[in-house]
C-alpha cells in the first residue's frame, strides 16, 4: 500500500491527557479547598474546645457570608473600575472630570464612613431607596474597590503596545470590539497581580461590614466573644480563618497569573 494511503490508528487517550496543567491543578486544588473550607468549617470547629465548639456553625455562616460578599462586591468593583479607566482615558473632559471626583471622594475618605454614609445617609438624600444591610455593604465596597481597580486597569490599558490598536483596526474591527476583543484582554493580564491584590485587601475589608449589621465573621467573633468573655482563643480562630481564606484565594491567582504568564510565551 503507498505511504500517502496509509491510516494510523488513532492513539489511546490516557489519563494524563484528562490532567491539566501544573497550573490548572493548583487552581482546581485552591478553588476546590475554598469550596471544602466553606462548606465542611464548622466540622473541626466543633471538636474546639468551648467557646469556639459549640459556635463552630456561626463561624462557618460567617466566613460563607465573607466570601460571598467578596465576590459579589469583586466583581462590581472590577466592572466599575473598567468603566472609571475608561471614562479617565476618554477624549471628553466632562468624563474625565467626573471619574477625577469619583476618585477624589473615594481614596480621600475612610471605607468605615463610606459603608456607613450608603447605609444611613444615601437613604435620606434619595428617597424611596431601600437597601438592605448585606447590599448597602456590597455596594459601599464596590464602590471603594472599583476606585482603586480603575486606576491599576488604566495603567494597563495605557501599557499595551500601541501596534495592538493599530492592527485591530488594520483587520476592521470596531472601536468597541478593539476594546473588548483585543485590547482589555491584554490589559487585564497586564494589571492581574494588582487587581488580585485587591480582591485579597477586599476579603479582609468586607469585616468592616458588621458595624451595619452583616453577620460575617467579624461580627460572628465579636458576638461569641461577647458572650463568653474570652476574646483570646476567639479571635485566633477567626484570623486563622481569615489566613485559610487568604491563602487559597493567593495561591489560585498566582497559578492563574502564571498560566497567562505561558500562555503569552506561547
Amino acid at each position: 500500500m503507498p505511504p500517502e494511503l496509509m491510516i494510523s490508528a488513532p492513539r489511546r487517550s490516557t489519563l494524563l491527557d484528562w490532567l491539566p496543567d501544573p497550573e490548572g491543578r493548583v487552581m482546581i486544588g485552591a478553588a476546590a479547598a475554598m469550596f471544602l473550607v466553606l462548606w465542611i468549617l464548622p466540622v473541626p470547629l466543633a471538636a474546639m474546645p468551648e467557646p469556639i465548639g459549640p459556635a463552630a456553625a456561626q463561624f462557618g455562616n460567617g466566613a460563607r457570608m465573607t466570601i460571598l460578599l467578596t465576590v459579589t462586591s469583586g466583581s462590581l468593583g472590577l466592572l466599575a473600575g473598567v468603566v472609571v479607566a475608561l471614562m479617565r482615558l476618554s477624549r471628553n473632559r466632562g468624563l474625565q472630570h467626573i471619574a477625577g471626583f469619583y476618585l477624589w471622594i473615594i481614596r480621600g475618605t475612610p471605607l468605615l464612613v463610606q459603608i456607613l454614609f450608603v447605609y444611613f445617609a444615601l437613604p435620606a438624600l434619595l428617597p424611596g431607596l431601600e437597601l438592605s444591610d448585606f447590599w448597602s455593604a456590597v455596594l459601599a465596597l464596590s464602590l471603594n474597590v472599583g476606585a482603586y481597580n480603575s486606576e491599576v486597569i488604566r495603567a494597563g490599558l495605557l501599557g499595551v503596545p500601541k501596534g495592538q490598536r493599530e492592527a485591530a483596526q488594520a483587520l476592521g474591527l470596531s472601536p468597541i470590539y478593539a476594546l473588548a476583543l483585543v485590547i482589555l484582554p491584554q490589559a487585564i493580564r497586564l494589571c492581574l497581580p494588582p487587581l488580585v491584590n485587591n480582591m485579597v485587601s477586599l476579603l479582609k475589608d468586607s469585616s468592616l461590614a458588621y458595624v451595619i449589621g452583616v453577620v460575617e465573621l467579624s461580627l460572628i467573633g465579636n458576638r461569641v466573644q461577647a458572650e463568653s468573655f474570652r476574646p483570646v482563643p476567639v479571635f485566633i480562630a477567626v484570623a486563622g480563618i481569615y489566613l485559610t481564606l487568604t491563602t487559597l484565594l493567593t495561591a489560585f491567582s498566582h497559578a492563574l497569573e502564571q498560566r497567562l504568564a505561558r500562555s503569552t510565551i506561547r
